[in-house]
């Protein structure tokens, strides 16, 4: 009993966590004491993007916390809460399209494979195997590195590594459920085969990948905020908090503040969703309930 209180009350504070990010992202230009302009930038390939600027102030650079800028300022005078209070609208974003895309890509394609099986299934499966087999983090930084340096661009590359797991964790799922008696009443009855993937078989391998998808947007803001600290994700100058810390890592000694609250930041949204994966998989999973 002790046991699972303590589980309920970790996943409790994850979801409390998860939803203060939900918050301050949805709640930014509120919160904020400072706030970014948005221009259009011509790229190298001929088309536009819109990029984040931020008012430089040098007359109080480096400043420590206090009433005014209540986490300081960096090297170009920028209010560094404004900027992480704008980051957690870049970090949810990226967490959301790439676990999203991810998922749907995997659920589509892992789904075919399963449930139609023979050639189908061996095509899809080896194309899957080739991406498993590279690990992800250096396909990402691959792509990253071929794409160019953006925030759009580091999600493209994130999707293109993150989509096999889910398909093949669907696939595995659907080879379960497709012989299920249910599934051959709805198939003697004549429904089409997208009827019975996304009326019968998605409703009934859905939580598995619910909790995957959970402890998955954790991974996703450490590796977008990894290729942002090396000059791979995020351009110069946009609220990020993985660009923030490389942006101040030179000067942590000097100005402590610089790279501590970014990092508290990742800190405390990884763990959110960590503990809510971990609550998620304890209520999916019956073996781990009892």
């Amino acid at each position: 009993m002790l046991h699972l209180f303590r589980r309920s009350l970790l996943s409790m504070i994850g979801l409390v966590l998860i939803l203060f990010l939900i918050i301050v992202a949805l709640f930014a230009p509120l919160i904020a004491s400072e706030h970014p302009s948005y221009v259009e930038v011509q790229t190298e390939q001929g088309t536009t993007r819109v990029e984040e600027r931020w008012e430089i102030h040098f007359d109080r650079k480096l400043q420590s916390p206090s009433l005014q800028h209540l986490f300081g300022t960096d090297d170009y005078g920028r209010d560094i809460f404004s900027m992480i209070v704008y980051g957690s609208q870049t970090s949810l974003r990226i967490c959301l399209m790439v676990v999203i895309i991810s998922t749907l890509a995997g659920i589509i394609l892992g789904g075919l494979a399963g449930y139609f099986g023979g050639v189908i299934d061996e095509v899809l499966m080896r194309i899957t195997d080739v991406f498993l087999a590279i690990p992800y983090l250096i396909l990402a930084l691959a792509v990253a590195a071929a794409l160019g340096r953006s925030i759009d661009h580091i999600m493209e590359a994130m999707i293109i590594t993150w989509w096999p797991s889910y398909a093949r964790l669907f696939r595995g799922q659907v080879l379960a459920i497709r012989e299920q008696q249910y599934v051959e009443a709805a198939r003697s009855v004549g429904a089409s085969n997208s009827r019975i993937l996304f009326r019968h078989i998605l409703p009934n391998s859905i939580a598995p990948l619910i909790v995957e998808i959970t402890l998955d947007l954790g991974a996703v803001l450490l590796v977008a905020a990894g290729l942002s600290f090396i000059g791979l994700g995020a351009s110069p100058g946009t609220a990020e908090w993985g660009l923030m810390i490389s942006e101040g890592r030179t000067l942590m000694f000097h100005a402590w503040w610089y790279v501590t609250f970014p990092g508290l930041a990742i800190l405390f949204v990884v763990l959110g969703f960590n503990l809510l994966g971990d609550g998620l998989r304890d209520v999916t999973d019956p073996k781990l309930r009892r």
